[in-house]
Order: C-alpha cells, then structure tokens, then sequence
C-alpha cells in the first residue's frame, strides 16, 4: 500500500533575531501539530522542523505552516519548504561543493523559488568566495580569508528572492538525519 503521507523539511526565516521576532522549538512544535502535521521534530532553534502530512505540494505545506505560524507567534514566518529528497540532494551538493577547496565558511541560502538568472548570481563569484545556484539552493563558498562579518560578501542576496541562510553543518546534519 502506498502512503498517503510526504515529509517536508521545513526552514524559517528571520525568527529568534531581537527581542520581537521570538519563537521558540516548543512554540514552532505546536504550531506544526496545531495546523494537523504530524511526526514533528525540530532542530536547534534556528527554526528548522520536520512534519509529515497529506499535503503534497509544497506550495500548500508552506502556506500551512506560515499561517500557523503567524496565528501562534503573531507576526508573519516566511517558510521554505523541501522534501526530503530535495533536502538529501542540497547536502550531498554541500559535501561536493566543500570538498572542492580550503574553504573559511560554507553557507547555503534555501530560496523560496528558482533563481531567475543563475548565470547573473554565480558571476558575482570572486577569486577568493564562490556563489554556486543548484535547483532552490544557493551556495556560498567563502574561501580562507574570510572573516566573520556579513554572512553575504557577493551581495547574492538582492538576486535570489525570499531566503534563509544556514550553515554547512546545519544542512548536512539534517540531510543525513531527516533524510
């Protein structure tokens, strides 16, 4: 029998920065079950969670969630939805992309839609730091010399759309564990 039920990895943007835009793992989980996901499991709180419902389209699992999550936090969460395999894919493009050279940091942007011009955002890319488009994920490889400071050097951001940033780590750990 094939299930009915998909499973999305979803990321939220702009939540836990300052003291008005609070919204804590507890907070989210309820939200989640509240709007009738099931299998709900968060990650840190960066706004990272996992839910499972008979929504098949991501479109229509964003919406859901950002109105939950508007109704329980009480300001508006944009919400970037992937399935697992999309999720599994973006890590196993962030391992390949790392191992490519010695890098200071490694960031993905998971974008709300496809870039419109992937050829305008990868030719911000320098010597030293590289932008890199693949499917709804921007890759920002910054190279050795980087310092802590704007998570954006090229300035990719203004190109891409609704996004939120997490680091290597965050994805490729998730992507082996929810994947």
């Amino acid at each position: 029998m094939i299930s009915s039920m998909t499973t999305h990895v979803a990321f939220l943007r702009a939540i836990n920065l300052g003291a008005r835009r609070k919204f804590p793992k507890e907070a989210i989980r309820a939200a989640c079950e509240m709007a009738g996901f099931s299998d709900v499991e968060t990650y840190i709180n960066t706004g990272n969670v996992r839910v499972t419902s008979s929504l098949r389209s991501r479109v229509k699992v964003e919406a859901a969630l950002e109105s939950a999550f508007a109704e329980v936090a009480g300001f508006e969460v944009p919400t970037i939805a992937f399935t697992r395999a999309e999720l599994a894919q973006i890590g196993r493009d962030a391992e390949e992309l790392s191992a490519e050279r010695e890098l200071s940091r490694h960031y993905v942007l998971l974008l709300k839609e496809p870039v419109a011009d992937e050829a305008a955002v990868e030719a911000l890319s320098t010597a030293e730091h590289r932008a890199v488009v693949r499917g709804r994920a921007c890759h920002l490889l910054l190279g050795p010399t980087y310092e802590a400071g704007a998570v954006d050097p090229l300035r990719v951001e203004r190109l891409i759309g609704v996004a939120t940033n997490r680091n290597f780590n965050v994805v490729t750990t998730l992507a082996r564990k929810w994947c």
